[in-house]
């Protein structure tokens, strides 16, 4: 049995996107904490017969500014997205978008090649790649009927 690093946080996060599903709203890739609206990235995880890929949205995020680190079969990615006050823009009637430090870790199953993995940051998009064993992909066995 694996023993994993209890984040309070990510059940909050959990139960405030079940509770958007109750009430037939839309998630929004924020959490609440202590009255603040805090970033988190929405993120897809999906696998084909080759690969594990997870896919993090990074709005108006530098490259310099995320780091996506794997240890003990455990993807994490981290970083900021600043914002930046410029006089200049008008005074703000709304004020939606969210900022500051993040960070979401997932548990990678075994069939992962963690050292052969690929990391490509494209138009705000994250894309990192996790190439499957040879040995763990799924083969196809033909039943002969009598």
């Amino acid at each position: 049995m694996a023993l994993m690093k209890w984040e309070p946080l990510e059940e909050l996060t959990t139960l405030h996107d079940r509770i958007g599903r109750l009430f037939g709203e839309t998630w929004v890739p924020t959490t609440r904490m202590f009255g603040y609206e805090v970033f988190s990235p929405s993120v897809d995880v999906y696998e084909n017969d080759k690969e594990l890929v997870v896919k993090a949205e990074l709005p108006e995020m530098n490259e310099k500014d995320v780091e996506v680190n794997l240890e003990n079969n455990t993807l994490t990615i981290r970083g900021e997205r600043k914002q930046e006050f410029e006089e200049k823009k008008g005074t703000y009637h709304v004020s939606e978008l969210t900022y500051g430090s993040f960070e979401r870790s997932f548990t990678l199953p075994p069939n992962v090649e963690t050292e052969k993995a690929s990391a490509k940051y494209e138009k705000g998009v994250l894309r990192i790649t996790l190439p499957k064993k040879e040995g763990a992909k799924p083969k196809r066995i033909d039943l002969k009927l009598h």
